[in-house]
């Protein structure tokens, strides 16, 4: 059984799925909620990696914190305690980064069930996550 478990979370139904799924199946592990901040969106920054002052970064770290405490709400809901990770850049690279610092024994991710056309043509940050990830990772659908 994993001792400590990352949870991305994006206030989606399927990230609060995955999250509910950690607390239940690993009740006795610690798991942390990571929330990513995606940085350039809509401009060169997006597609070169490059870093940067988002204009309503301060906005969209507001809206991190509520998630979080929302997060906070739900492990206390079922008698835990949940630690948080904010971070800044694509998703994907963002969770696995946090996951190669090596203080996590698994990932439990929310899928968006795309298929077909749409996940070749968007992809998926569960897809690229379960092909770069060092340490196993559960997909909830």
């Amino acid at each position: 059984m994993p001792n400590h478990v990352l949870v991305p979370v994006d206030s989606s139904e399927q990230s609060e799925d995955a999250l509910e799924y950690a607390m239940e199946t690993f009740p006795e592990a610690d798991i942390t909620a990571l929330h990513a901040l995606e940085i350039g969106q809509g401009d060169i920054g997006t597609f070169s990696g490059m870093t940067g002052e988002v204009p309503d970064e301060e906005a969209e770290r507001e809206r991190a914190e509520e998630l979080f405490e929302s997060v906070r709400q739900r492990a206390a809901d079922h008698d835990g305690e949940i630690d948080t990770v904010l971070g800044r850049g694509r998703p994907d690279r963002v969770i696995v980064k946090e996951a190669e610092k090596g203080e996590y024994d698994s990932i439990v991710i929310g899928s968006h069930g795309r298929d077909g056309v749409a996940r070749v043509l968007l992809g998926s940050v569960a897809e690229k996550v379960v092909r770069r990830s060092p340490v196993p990772v559960f997909v909830v659908r």
